[in-house]
C-alpha cells in the first residue's frame, strides 16, 4: 500500500477544521474516520497489481554511446480500470546522470481486459551486459487517496558494445591497402610478397619487375606485378591485467586497446587474412577463432563487450604458453599491454624470445597523454617537480621500447586517440615489406 500527496493535503485541511471547527477527540475521530473510510474505498476499488501481466520487445544490443528502445507491454486482466505509475528499472549505467527518473517513470491508464505498450529508451555509459531489475507499479484508487503496490521480474538484457570509434581511420587505411594490393596506379613491390600477373610494361614503371621470358614468347614488354602475402594468421592478444584498469584521456586503457584491435581486425580481414583475438590475465577471458569474414566483426564486438580488467598481474608465462598451443602456424601476433618497466622486465621480457623464435611480434601500449603534457610544463616548482618525473616515465618507455626492438619486436607507443591508425599502419608496413 502507498499513500499519495492528495492524502496528506486532506489529511492537513482535516488538522485545520479539527482546529477550528470541531475541537476535541470528537472531531479527530470524524476527520480521521472519513479519511480511513476513503483510504480503503481506494484500496477495494484499485485495480490489481499482482495480476497484471507483462511481456518486453526491444533492441538486445547497442553501441556505446548509442540509444536502445525496450517496450514493455503490459496487459490488464482484471475488471477494474487500472490508473497507474510505472518504474522500469535499470542498473544505474543504463542512464546519462540525471535522467533515469524521467526515463524510467511512465504513467497508465489501461481499460479492464486491454493492454497498453510503454517504451524505455536506455543510454548506457558503460560497455558490458545491462540486465533489467524490478518493474514496480502502483495503482492508484478512483480517489487518489491510496495505491496498491508491487513488483514483477521480467528479465530482459541489453549488451553494451563497444563504440568502434576508430572506424573513421578505416577508408585511408583502405586506400593504403588497395595500393599495396596494386588496385591503384601505385604498384608496390615488397621482399617476400607474392606474384601476382603479368601486365604490359608503362612508361615509369620498375625495370627491375621486367618478365624477360614472358617478353620474348608474346613480342612486347611485360612486367610482373606483386601483392602482399594473403591468408596470413593474425592472433590479437588484449591483456587484461591491472594495468589495463588505468585510465588513460577518458577511457581506460583496456577500451581503448580495444578500440585498436577492432580496427586492426576489420583492416586484415579486408586484406584476405585470418584474424583471432584472445583476451588473457591469468586465465582466458574471451577467445574468437576460425570466424568467416562476414562474422568477425560482430563476433569480435560480442567478444569485448563484458570484459573487464581484473586486478591482478597478468601471467606471462601462461600467457605466451596459450599463443603457443593455439599458433601452431606462424602468425602476427598483436598484443596490447603496458610499457611499464617493472612487469615488462620481469615479467614478459624472460619468455618473449619462446614467441620471436616462432612468430612475428608487435606490441602495442596505449600511452597517457597527461604525461606528454606535464613534460612540457615548466612556470612554477610544481611543475618544474612534473616535468622531471613525466621524463623519467617517457625515458624509460623509451628504453623498454629499444630492448624490445632489439628482439626483433615491433613497437607501437601512442595516445588513446593515436593508438588505433599508428597500429592499422604499423600492420600495413610489415604486410608491404612481406614480414606476415
Amino acid at each position: 500500500m502507498a499513500l499519495t500527496g492528495r492524502t496528506a493535503l486532506l489529511a492537513a485541511i482535516g488538522a485545520l477544521a479539527v482546529g477550528i471547527l470541531l475541537p476535541g477527540w470528537s472531531g479527530v475521530l470524524t476527520v480521521e474516520g472519513v479519511l480511513l473510510l476513503g483510504i480503503l474505498c481506494d484500496l477495494a476499488l484499485a485495480a490489481p497489481v499482482r495480476k497484471l501481466q507483462f511481456t518486453r520487445i526491444g533492441e538486445t544490443s547497442v553501441r556505446l554511446g548509442e540509444v536502445a528502445e525496450v517496450s514493455l507491454t503490459i496487459t490488464n486482466p482484471s475488471r477494474r480500470p487500472l490508473r497507474a505509475l510505472l518504474r522500469d528499472a535499470w542498473p544505474p549505467s543504463a542512464w546519462n546522470p540525471g535522467t533515469e527518473v524521467a526515463a524510467s517513470r511512465h504513467r497508465l491508464s489501461i481499460p479492464p481486459g486491454e493492454r497498453r505498450r510503454v517504451t524505455t529508451a536506455l543510454h548506457p555509459t558503460r560497455r558490458g551486459d545491462r540486465h533489467a531489475e524490478r518493474i514496480t507499479v502502483r495503482s492508484i484508487g478512483p480517489l487518489g487517496l491510496a495505491a496498491r503496490q508491487g513488483s514483477h521480474h521480467v528479465p530482459w538484457t541489453v549488451r553494451v558494445l563497444p563504440p568502434f570509434t576508430s572506424r573513421k581511420h578505416l577508408p585511408s587505411r583502405l586506400a593504403r591497402l588497395r595500393e599495396l594490393d596494386g588496385r591503384t596506379s601505385v604498384l608496390v613491390r615488397g621482399q617476400g610478397t607474392e606474384f601476382d600477373s603479368l601486365r604490359e610494361y608503362t612508361p615509369g614503371d620498375d625495370t627491375r619487375s621486367i618478365d624477360w621470358r614472358a617478353t620474348a614468347r608474346t613480342g612486347a614488354v611485360a612486367i610482373r606485378t606483386w601483392r602482399p602475402e594473403r591468408d596470413r594468421r593474425i592472433l590479437i592478444v588484449l591483456d587484461t591485467g591491472r594495468t589495463s584498469a588505468g585510465r588513460v584521456g577518458d577511457v581506460p586503457r583496456l577500451d581503448a586497446g580495444m578500440d585498436a584491435a577492432l580496427l586492426l581486425a576489420v583492416l586484415a580481414n579486408r586484406a584476405g587474412d585470418r584474424v583471432s583475438l584472445l583476451a588473457y590475465d591469468r586465465q582466458v577471458r574471451a577467445s574468437v577463432q576460425g570466424r568467416h569474414a562476414n562474422d568477425l566483426l560482430p563476433a569480435l564486438v560480442n567478444a569485448m563487450a563484458p570484459l573487464e580488467p581484473e586486478l591482478v598481474e597478468s601471467d606471462a608465462r601462461g600467457l605466451v604458453a596459450t599463443i603457443l598451443k593455439r599458433t601452431s602456424h606462424r602468425a602476427l601476433i598483436v598484443l596490447l599491454t603496458g610499457l611499464d618497466a617493472a612487469p615488462m622486465e620481469e615479467c614478459l621480457l624472460p619468455v618473449l624470445p619462446q614467441l620471436t623464435h616462432r612468430h612475428e611480434v608487435l606490441i602495442a601500449s596505449v600511452a597517457d597523454p597527461r604525461i606528454e603534457a606535464m613534460a612540457k610544463g615548466r612556470g612554477t616548482l610544481d611543475a618544474v617537480y612534473a616535468a622531471a618525473a613525466a621524463e623519467q616515465t617517457r625515458a624509460e618507455r623509451r628504453r623498454i621500447a629499444q630492448r624490445l626492438s632489439r628482439h626483433g619486436i615491433t613497437v607501437v607507443d601512442a595516445t588513446p586517440t593515436d593508438i588505433a591508425p599508428a597500429l592499422a599502419d604499423a600492420y600495413l608496413t610489415l604486410k608491404a615489406s612481406g614480414r606476415l
